[in-house]
């Protein structure tokens, strides 16, 4: 039944012809994966590949789609590099895949096999890697790595940022494939500057084929191209467009002018056979005023040859962002051409200056490279310039045009077409629409023609013509569509196609059509191809036809006046076609057509209601209209049927030319009629309207009553008077006048009435019937059957005088003032009637205004008033109106007798307004009850500024007038969402008062509140969150999160655990504390046991079940105490018994477990003290914390930093040193020195002079640590080159460890490479260092700091009691107590108080250091000031004065307590000139020398004898039991713990990609193992531990003032040395075993060494596991830190320095470089000689 009734639908449909052909209409097909990115058309099959989001499409060139490729989501990350995995990568998630290129690679002619091409396919997953697919299928896959290594990383992996290319083919190399003379197919990628894993230079070069391993598909190697630039973040070029253009690849971006600091867009040229570079050279283009940001660009052709079109947007300010004002310029390629071969020329021969002297040429991109003076025939020589020519190459002249066309819509894509020698540009914009603009020869534009292809969508860059250029395919958001260039074809009528305006188009005459000019056979002759566009050329057109009418009666011949009749040969003819009937032939002469019009009875007949028709007459060629006239036939019968009142008038006026005849009352052409009397048409006979017989008026009057006979007398002429009569049957008609004989009526003037009336229509009572006007004589008659109004002379008894009354049901009136209160009925009295008396009573009262609540409010209205008074319901409602002075006041609720409510309007100014009320016309005012209008509230600052998303966060909110607002509400906007409003409630009584007032405007703060994602916390359990975690009552909860301090302090924290709070102690980025109650609380839900919620804002997160351990009561704590001696105690005694008993069995082993088993005890002995530590330093670390990131973390500079690692201990480095030289020789020594630069930049120099200074007997370890940060200093602006070199010399010295035992290679610095590593190490983590390291490395400072702070230090040991160090143990109990200090502290002219924690027994140099600490946090150590220290007791004290005790020979350092200093003293700080040298242990006093001291005696007395020395010692060691000390190493270790794994951690986690050097360095290695067969894994182990973690790491650990800006004390030197060496044995390889004997500090961290050892081998392994051949990401960064540091060298102090070796080892260097005989060929020798001469005037062999 379905498909019968389908049947006739669909037959119908197939009957129904289309408009107009439908290869005419645009046709679309959607697709999905919007935003649809790039088209591609395949120009040999037609085919077309569509790519989009996570899909990839082929179509045919109808848009039917073949084949469909997902390419996403997939599981990816942008900081992790390929392969993902989960594990390894946590920001890891479902990532879409945006399409970056899509570019067609056709197969070369050697390629014999193979297909004719292939499909090139760039995404953003993944880093950007590119895959290979069939043409004829793209599901067909033709290359793919799943494991792809940094150099094949091609597009951007963010959607927003640019990626172009293009293919090339080039010569091959022989070394590169094998074949001599083979075709190189590489691919020119340029992309925008994103923060990935690695840096990738702008422009660089990829391999496509040949590919043979080693080398890799679409890698960028060494011998291929690359963009340098010295900053990626400075030059992130968008890239817009890449094509080729004879024998050079151009490309064109916009960027931010270096100069000028403004966008710009740019052309830059590489000549295609250059994989260097060399030839790099660019331009920036002008297009208009304000057009800057480029959006698309087309090569095409323009008055005949090649152009570059581009559509190019106003940016908004100096922004990248593009506004909707949009331009096309046209660009000259031979313009172009001739501007950067201009450019070439004056940096390759002028030094970059025109013949004005004004730079015009200068070298980009921060490449430590200048313009130079060579010879003038360079460019000729070296077109595509050499190694000797400056590059990269730009223009600061631009190339300029003015716009083609503007548009006020964004235009995004251009593409252009060639149709009969004209230029056609196509443009497509940001709202769909495709723009059709013809380009003249002058440049100017004319846009004729707009189709909207996908409204609302914009069209993509990629704008396609097909193989015919019939059709543009134009790819939108989600849609691909093909438009025909024209629509020539829909136009049916000479006209139309005209009046299309369209280039493309013309009317082809004989073939009567609308056709493109070359389909139009006779187009080259005249007046047979009129064009579209043109303003001359007009349609074929009847100008005239003679006659222009005739009667239908009459046949005779038509005369046709045509215009741009086109030229016909002999043999051909034309032919006349009047409307449908049968065509007759037609002569020609000259410009007229001649033809015979039709016979009478072959017209159609007149239609009715007209009296004439008029025909259409046809020029035809055959078939072929050719144009079209009209001629008018008329019919004079019709004319007299048209007008029957007056038929000979209407005649005779007619313009047709009719005659009347009177006699026979007929209209005809003819003059002659049957009867023979004729009244001639007014054109022939201007009497003959007159001669007409009429009825012209009336002479009797024109009122005629109805029912009456009346006599009516008519006034005519030319005719007899004949009588007549008619009847008249409505109430009032305007009743036409003639005469009639018999059937045929006489003509009557135009107008001629008669009123007829009747009184009784419409008057149905006697008060209407009086009404009417007295001229039509109508009364109101009480006749039968009913009274009626008449025509008076019709009524046949006496008319009526009155009218009967009829009762009223309403009356409205206006009370007029009373004067005073009344009460009564209302009473109303109609004429002389009775009164009539009201049963309600009304009432007359006197309303009272009292007083209004509140009296202020802001003056943008909106405040509710409360107007209270008695009887404020008089009068109407709606009577009731309330005013502010002149301003409305809007009752908002139901008035009562006692209260009004209104919303107060908006007001223009402040002040004071009477509150009045009207009640009705009665004004009453509030007494003494003015309303102040106040300004509105200010907000100056909100705090705080951010949020989770959860909410829930407490705002304070400052700012002025805030009590005037009756219901405050705090909006945050959230954008880019859909500006929804996220109100949040506030109850802070400050801001708000109990009057409840409102306000009509918002008040916005001007600053951005930023939502973060809520933070995430990990369970308590997190390997089993069902499981109670377990807790020892006394210690603190750590719960373990991300991002916890990002939105939220630790004050708004709250932790609840059961029914009772559990105190948050510390809250950081990563961990909060807590401290719960002793007592295990009640749990609050149907478990058993508690569980613990955190709290921030609204964001409640359960962590898990605590269960205590133990049941029991809580101990108290000095039973606590006491028991854990005992129990320890007990524990060492046995220990001890056994170790007596079973030493001599198995004892490496026993000791091994019981020194395990002795620790672990410990530990759990101090496990609380240790987690009490913890917490309070957690607490008192918590301001530092909030400080990282900023100011708080002192990084040193880098110019610091690296005088500190090159030259450590020297107090004077090169780097800050000036050239100390004599004014008169200094110009030419700096000419030598710069001589000696150029010479330090060839390799063969570099290499031979370092194995020349090694190879000399005086060369000292330290003279080659010297050179070596020499050679970094000058080399610094180089670092790729200095790279090499290091590499090279590595290389030997692999060589010759090789051959002797090659785990030793880097163990020290022996060579001069060894130190040049260590520099370049230090260079290249210094981002590192200041991005990653350097926080937790200043975190453990401080809190090392704060640990040994809080306990006694020894000033002149270095003892004390909390370290990691058993030799800087402070073993005696010495009784001190804790003092707080209160330091005044001089801001400006305020005084502020500080406290300050310290001990009775410290130093005044001590509390002078801890006072700073405190007032000075977080400011670098350089910038505190000297200052002296008073108290009141004493007002400047000092450590040695008059008043310090000597007891014989020892003198002891003056403490607070010495000073008596009370807890709680107030003290100053005096600032001082310059700081003091600090106290000599020995003081001379008279002739006897005493020794100073602190808290303990030294031991080392050089008077006391060896042997009384090591029994000291020993006396020494025996007073204190070695465990008690042993647990206060444990007690700082315990609370170290957090801080020296976040250290480790930072240094070796693979979470976030390592440094590139690290991975760089490694993968050095690794091939040097390779290369010399090295299998010996722990070989290769050793290396890399050698050169990155003891060669750099542990010199950081140990000297962190190598990074920061801090003081680092004996006592904190030894605890970073015990830190520094559980480093080194984490990254040995050898198993780490502890016994009876082994040291201290290993027995401290024998348990997570081996934890640590873990995170050293998996990250070894991660490292090399991960994709390898990072040597391009490796030469960007050093290209950058080159741009970035060069200028901080000293570089003229290190050349001069280095000169020094030279002359010192003159004659070994020079016969060393004149024995080489590349040397020779060089002339090293002589070179340096010349350098010589300069510098020092040497005499030499010149």
């Amino acid at each position: 039944m379905l498909a019968s009734s389908l049947h006739p639908l669909l037959f119908l449909f197939l009957l129904l012809p289309p408009p107009w052909p439908a290869s005419f209409l645009p046709q679309g097909v959607d697709l999905e994966g919007s935003p649809l990115s790039h088209l591609l058309l395949d120009p040999r099959s037609g085919t077309l590949y569509v790519g989009g989001v996570d899909h990839l499409y082929q179509l045919t060139s109808d848009l039917r789609v073949t084949a469909r490729v997902r390419t996403g989501p997939q599981l990816d990350s942008a900081d992790c590099l390929p392969p993902i995995v989960a594990k390894d990568c946590p920001t890891a998630t479902s990532t879409h895949n945006f399409n970056k290129l899509l570019l067609l690679e056709e197969a070369g002619p050697e390629e014999t096999g193979a297909e004719s091409g292939s499909l090139i396919v760039c995404g953003t997953l993944f880093q950007g890697i590119c895959e290979k697919r069939s043409l004829s299928n793209i599901t067909e896959l033709l290359f793919s790595t799943t494991n792809p290594v940094d150099t094949q990383y091609v597009a951007t992996n963010s959607p927003t940022i640019s990626t172009v290319a293009v293919i090339i083919s080039t010569e091959g190399a022989g070394a590169a494939t094998g074949r001599a003379g083979s075709r190189m197919r590489l691919m020119l990628v340029g992309r925008g500057y994103t923060k990935g894993p690695g840096d990738i230079p702008p422009i660089t070069t990829r391999r496509l084929h040949p590919v043979h391993p080693p080398r890799r598909m679409f890698a960028q190697e060494e011998d291929l191209g690359k963009l340098v630039v010295g900053s990626y973040s400075e030059y992130s070029n968008h890239f817009v467009k890449a094509f080729v253009h004879g024998k050079h690849v151009y490309f064109l971006f916009w960027r931010r002018d270096t100069y000028e600091k403004e966008y710009r867009t740019y052309v830059s040229r590489l000549c295609l056979s250059d994989r260097s570079f060399y030839s790099y050279v660019e331009v920036p283009l002008l297009c208009g005023k304000g057009y800057n940001l480029a959006q698309g660009a087309w090569l095409g052709n323009h008055t005949g040859s090649p152009a570059l079109f581009v559509v190019v947007s106003a940016g908004q300010a100096s922004t990248p962002q593009a506004t909707s004002q949009t331009a096309l310029c046209v660009y000259s390629m031979q313009q172009l051409d001739a501007m950067l071969i201009r450019t070439q020329e004056l940096c390759y021969t002028q030094g970059g200056k025109n013949s004005s002297g004004d730079t015009e040429a200068y070298i980009e991109y921060q490449v430590s490279s200048n313009c130079l003076k060579l010879p003038k025939s360079s460019l000729v020589d070296y077109p595509c310039g050499g190694e000797h020519t400056p590059n990269p190459i730009a223009s600061k002249v631009p190339l300029s045009a003015k716009p083609t066309f503007t548009c006020t819509t964004h235009l995004s894509a251009v593409a252009t077409a060639t149709e009969a020698g004209l230029t056609i540009a196509f443009l497509g914009d940001h709202e769909g629409t495709l723009h059709k603009v013809l380009v003249h020869e002058d440049g100017s534009g004319h846009l004729y023609s707009s189709v909207h292809v996908h409204p609302n969508s914009p069209v993509s860059a990629d704008l396609l013509l097909d193989q015919k250029q019939e059709h543009v395919y134009v790819l939108t958001h989600s849609k691909l569509s093909k438009v025909p260039v024209s629509s020539c074809e829909q136009q049916t009528d000479c006209g139309s196609c005209l009046s299309m305006s369209d280039p493309y188009c013309g009317w082809c005459v004989l073939q009567g059509r609308c056709t493109r000019k070359h389909e139009c056979k006779r187009h080259q002759e005249d007046n047979h191809w009129l064009w579209s566009f043109s303003q001359t050329d007009q349609c074929v057109r009847v100008e005239r036809v003679q006659p222009p009418n005739q009667s239908r009666d009459t046949q005779t011949k038509v005369t046709l006046s045509v215009v741009q009749l086109p030229s016909l040969s002999s043999f051909e003819s034309l032919s006349c076609e009047f409307g449908h009937l049968p065509p007759s032939p037609a002569q020609i002469t000259e410009n007229s057509v001649i033809c015979q019009s039709p016979e009478p009875l072959l017209l159609p007949a007149t239609p009715p209601g007209t009296d004439h028709m008029i025909l259409s007459v046809a020029v035809k060629f055959g078939n072929v209209t050719i144009t079209t006239g009209s001629m008018t036939f008329y019919d004079c019968e019709a004319v007299s049927r048209l007008n029957q009142t007056s038929q000979c008038l209407s005649c005779v006026s007619s313009v047709w030319g009719c005659n009347w005849c009177p006699l026979d009352q007929l209209c005809s052409h003819s003059s002659n009629c049957p009867h023979h009397h004729t009244i001639l048409n007014h054109k022939v006979s201007s009497e003959g309207p007159s001669s007409c017989p009429l009825v012209y008026a009336l002479h009797s009057p024109a009122l005629v009553p109805m029912g009456l006979t009346t006599t009516v007398v008519l006034l005519g002429r030319n005719l007899d008077i004949y009588t007549f009569h008619f009847e008249v049957s409505e109430l009032q008609y305007s009743a036409p006048v003639y005469l009639r004989r018999g059937q045929r009526r006489i003509d009557a003037s135009p107008g001629l009435t008669m009123q007829l009336y009747d009184c009784s229509a419409g008057q149905s009572d006697c008060s209407q019937c009086r009404a009417v006007p007295p001229e039509y004589g109508c009364v109101w008659c009480p006749g039968n059957p009913a009274p009626s109004c008449v025509f008076k002379q019709s009524c046949s008894s006496a008319a009526s005088d009155t009218c009967p009354l009829r009762t009223s049901l309403r009356v409205v009136c206006e009370l007029q003032p009373s004067g005073k209160p009344k009460r009564g009925p209302v009473l109303i009295k109609v004429g002389q009637s009775t009164s009539g008396i009201s049963t309600q009573e009304f009432t007359y009262q006197d309303p009272q205004l009292l007083d209004l609540d509140p009296d202020k409010g802001p003056v943008s209205g909106g405040t509710r008033l409360t107007i209270k008074g008695r009887q404020l319901l008089t009068g109407q409602p709606s009577d009731l109106q309330a005013f502010l002075g002149q301003q409305p006041c809007f009752i908002v609720e139901n008035v009562t007798d006692s209260q009004l409510v209104c919303q107060t309007g908006r007001s223009n100014r402040t002040g004071g307004a009477s509150v009045s009320v009207f009640f009705g016309k009665a004004k009453k005012i509030v007494p003494n009850g003015a309303f102040k209008y106040m300004d509105d509230p200010v907000i100056t600052r909100v705090e705080p500024g951010e949020s989770y998303q959860a909410g829930g966060r407490m705002l304070l909110v400052e700012g002025s007038n805030f009590d005037v607002v009756q219901r405050p509400l705090v909006v945050v906007w959230v954008e880019p969402a859909t500006q929804r409003e996220v109100k949040r409630k506030r109850r802070r009584q400050a801001l708000l008062n109990a009057k409840q007032q409102g306000f009509n405007n918002s008040v916005t703060t001007g600053k951005s509140f930023v939502y973060h994602p809520n933070p995430e916390l990990y369970p308590l359990n997190r390997d089993s969150p069902d499981t109670p975690f377990r807790f020892k009552p006394g210690g603190v909860i750590a719960v373990e999160g991300v991002h916890l301090t990002r939105a939220m302090s630790r004050e708004e924290v709250r932790a609840q655990l059961g029914d009772q709070e559990c105190e948050v102690k510390t809250l950081d980025s990563t961990h909060l504390y807590c401290e719960p109650p002793e007592v295990q609380p009640k749990s609050l839900d149907h478990n058993d046991l508690p569980t613990l919620k955190v709290l921030m804002g609204n964001l409640e997160v359960d962590l898990g079940m605590v269960q205590y351990d133990g049941g029991l009561p809580p101990v108290p704590l000095a039973a606590q105490i006491g028991l854990a001696a005992g129990v320890a105690v007990i524990i060492l005694s046995v220990l001890v018994v056994i170790l007596m008993y079973r030493r001599k069995s198995k004892q490496a082993l026993r000791d091994y477990k019981k020194v395990l088993l002795q620790l672990e005890t410990l530990e759990i002995n101090v496990g609380d003290q240790c987690r009490k530590e913890f917490t309070d330093l957690m607490t008192e670390m918590m301001d530092l914390s909030s400080d990282v990131g900023g100011p708080g973390v002192p990084l040193l500079d880098y110019k610091t930093y690296a005088e500190r690692v090159f030259f450590p201990g020297q107090q004077v480095a090169p780097l800050s040193r000036q050239l100390d030289l004599p004014e008169s020789r200094r110009i030419t020594v700096e000419q030598g020195l710069q001589q000696l630069n150029n010479l330090l930049n060839n390799r063969l120099f570099l290499t031979r002079f370092i194995h020349t200074l090694e190879a000399q007997q005086g060369f000292s370890q330290r003279d080659r640590g010297y050179v070596a940060s020499l050679l970094t200093m000058a080399l610094h602006d180089k670092l790729e080159y200095f790279t090499e070199v290091m590499k090279s010399l590595l290389q030997d010295l692999v060589q010759q460890y090789v051959a002797k035992n090659p785990k030793l290679m880097l163990r020290r610095t022996e060579t001069v490479v060894e130190k040049m590593l260590t520099n370049w190490m230090s260079i290249c983590l210094y981002s590192f260092l200041k991005d990653v390291a350097g926080e937790p490395l200043y975190m453990l400072y401080r809190a090392i700091k704060y640990q040994v702070d809080k306990g006694p230090v020894d000033s002149v040991t270095g003892k004390a009691k909390r370290t990691l160090n058993d030799s800087h143990l402070l073993r005696e109990d010495i009784e001190y107590s804790a003092m707080t200090l209160t330091v005044l502290v001089k801001n400006g002219v305020e005084v502020q108080h500080c406290p300050v924690k310290v001990l009775d027994l410290d130093t005044i140099t001590q509390v002078k250091d801890k006072i700073l600490d405190q007032v000075y946090k977080g400011a670098p150590f350089s910038q505190r000031p000297a200052v002296a220290f008073g108290s009141g007791r004493s007002p400047d004290s000092s450590d040695d004065d008059v008043t310090a005790v000597v007891q014989g020979r020892w003198k002891r350092i003056n403490t607070l307590q010495h000073y008596k200093v009370p807890d709680g003293a107030t003290v100053a700080l005096i600032p001082r000139c310059s700081a003091g040298n600090g106290v000599s242990q020995v003081f001379q006093t008279g002739e006897r020398r005493a020794t100073l001291w602190h808290l303990v005696k030294s031991s080392e007395d050089p008077e006391i004898p060896k042997h009384r020395k090591s029994s000291m010692r020993e006396r020494e060691r025996a007073k204190a039991i070695p465990e008690i000390y042993l647990t206060r190493l444990l007690s700082m270790k315990g609370t170290l713990q957090k801080f020296v794994d976040d250290v480790f951690v930072a240094i070796l986690s693979t979470k976030r990609p390592p440094p590139i050097a690290v991975r760089f360095f490694f993968d050095f290695l690794d091939d040097m193992a390779e290369k010399h067969g090295i299998d010996d894994l722990e070989t290769v182990h050793i290396w890399k531990t050698n050169s990155l973690p003891l060669r750099f790491w542990v010199n950081i650990l140990k000297n962190p003032q190598f990074v920061l800006d801090v003081q680092v004390t004996d006592s904190i030197d030894a605890v970073l040395s015990v830190i520094a060496q559980t480093f080194i044995d984490s990254c040995t390889t050898s198993e780490h075993k502890v016994g009876r004997d082994s040291p201290v500090n290993k027995l401290l961290y024998a348990r997570e060494i081996p934890r640590y050892k873990q995170l050293v081998e998996r990250y070894y392994s991660d490292i090399h596991s991960a994709a390898s051949g990072c040597y391009q990401e490796m030469n960007s960064t050093l290209t950058e830190l080159s741009g970035s540091f060069a200028s901080e060298m000293n570089t003229l102090v290190a050349l001069h320095e280095l000169y020094k070796y030279i002359n010192k080892y003159y004659d070994q260097v020079i016969m060393s470089l004149e024995e080489d005989s590349a040397g020779q060929k060089m002339q090293l020798a002589y070179r340096l000689q010349q350098v010589a001469a300069l510098v020092e005037n040497k005499v030499t062999d010149l």
